[in-house]
């Protein structure tokens, strides 16, 4: 067996373990996460975050879920790797783009890169009922949807069949269900695709929300969101006639354990 020296981390309720890859060069990297992920066998984690050196910035982030697949980003994931690197600001490379971070005690911000391919009032048909969705791209994709009674939606159910609706395919996507209580407040359910479940928060599900939700109303700039973790989660962005830019997330991260796992 192989001892690996892991660290158990927690933002906003999504947690991760976080390895440095120059400890464990040779360790088949979607066999671990699903391994360590495991909430029976393993650590138990939405996802394992991987550290390697970077040319571009301090620190390379990779993120995979935890059936294996690897993502291009992660929102929380990059405020827990901002809060591990033990420095006010740091840069860090993800493949979606360089993610600028400051880093406050336990309160953790990050910018991220200006979201893509928006798309509002998409028409899908799911269970023979015709939707209304909206589409972007945070860094990694996602779909909005906004309802009402956000506490009785069938998060999983609904969730998973539009997360492999033909009308995504072959990626797929995140699927966020939204309930505005505001003009600059929003309650969020995520599903996750990878995790392939609900998730007590999604950073980029929580910025795709917010920006879906001042494209399509005359909000400001700062939208809070009410993740089902409890906690509250800020983004901030310009939205100059409808074009979005300086995107940031702000939440609480800590350190939950430190340990060895044997693989």
């Amino acid at each position: 067996m192989q001892k690996i020296n892991f660290t158990k981390m927690v933002a906003s309720g999504n947690d991760f373990v976080v390895i440095p890859l120059s400890r464990y060069p040779v360790i088949p990297l979607k066999m671990l996460a699903r391994q360590i992920c495991d909430r029976k066998y393993g650590v138990g984690a939405d996802g394992l975050l991987i550290l390697d050196k970077s040319k571009l910035a301090d620190v390379k982030m990779r993120i995979f879920n935890a059936d294996g697949s690897e993502a291009q980003m992660c929102g929380n994931g990059a405020r827990c790797v901002a809060l591990y690197a033990g420095e006010r600001k740091v840069k860090i490379e993800t493949k979606a783009g360089i993610i600028a971070s400051e880093v406050n005690d336990d309160n953790v911000k990050i910018k991220l890169t200006d979201p893509k391919n928006i798309k509002l009032n998409i028409p899908i048909i799911v269970n023979n009922r015709q939707l209304k969705v909206n589409f972007i791209n945070t860094g990694v994709p996602h779909t909005v949807i906004f309802v009402e009674g956000l506490d009785k939606i069938d998060v999983v159910g609904l969730g998973r069949k539009i997360r492999y609706h033909q009308k995504f395919a072959p990626a797929g996507t995140n699927v966020d269900f939204v309930e505005p209580i505001n003009d600059n407040s929003l309650k969020i359910r995520t599903y996750e695709r990878g995790v392939e479940d609900e998730t007590l928060a999604c950073g980029t599900g929580a910025v795709a929300s917010s920006l879906i939700f001042a494209l399509k109303t005359d909000t400001g700039n700062k939208i809070n969101v009410h993740t089902r973790g409890s906690e509250i989660l800020k983004v901030y962005f310009n939205n100059n006639d409808s074009k979005i830019s300086d995107v940031w997330l702000e939440g609480k991260a800590r350190i939950v354990h430190k340990g060895v796992y044997y693989v």
